[in-house]
């Protein structure tokens, strides 16, 4: 069995905002100021939790972090995690590099264009990264590397050896019916 917890001595201060919060609008405020307000009236955690029909962690939780930062205990704290794990490491980045200078025809994909959904299946297929990652995890790899993904079509090459030269952009006699100065369709 747990030691019995209570919160802190309030003043009247604190005890002010408590009371205050159980008119907040937002959830977690109330509840929080429910559980630190019974607590403070000198009721147990498992008393606390089965008046509030939640788990007596919960209470603990709350008194501790009440405790522990005071009135911003009565606002949640961030839900994104606190480390996140890059699957790219040094070696796997400048291998992400060199795969997207290839077609991914090459790697027997019926496309010979990048996407970043393409991009992640290669890349566990190749070994890059220990599971399947999201486009996302591509893109922030991109941009750990520098590139920003739209401007990938300025780095993809082609066999060809007139790439360079129909790349450029087309001359204004080429401009016929049915198309518009801007080299597309109408």
């Amino acid at each position: 069995m747990q030691a019995p917890l209570f919160v802190r001595p309030l003043t009247a201060e604190d005890r002010a905002t408590l009371e205050a919060g159980l008119r907040a609008s937002a959830a977690f405020t109330l509840r929080r100021c429910q559980m630190l307000l019974a607590s403070a009236d000198g009721q147990s955690t498992p008393t606390i939790a089965r008046a509030l029909r939640c788990n007596d962690q919960t209470v603990r939780n709350a008194i501790h972090d009440w405790n522990e930062r005071g009135r911003h205990a009565l606002h949640p704290r961030s839900s994104r995690p606190h480390t996140s794990h890059a699957l790219f490491d040094a070696r796997s980045l400048d291998r992400l590099r060199t795969l997207l200078h290839q077609s991914p025809r090459s790697f027997g994909k019926a496309t010979g264009v990048w996407t970043l959904e393409l991009a992640a299946d290669v890349s566990f297929a190749q070994g890059l990264t220990p599971r399947l990652c999201s486009d996302e995890t591509i893109r922030a790899a991109l941009r750990t590397l520098g590139v920003r993904w739209k401007r990938a079509k300025h780095w993809i090459t082609s066999p060809d050896p007139e790439y360079l030269r129909k790349k450029k952009t087309r001359p204004a006699d080429t401009v016929g019916p049915g198309t518009s100065d801007l080299g597309g369709g109408l």
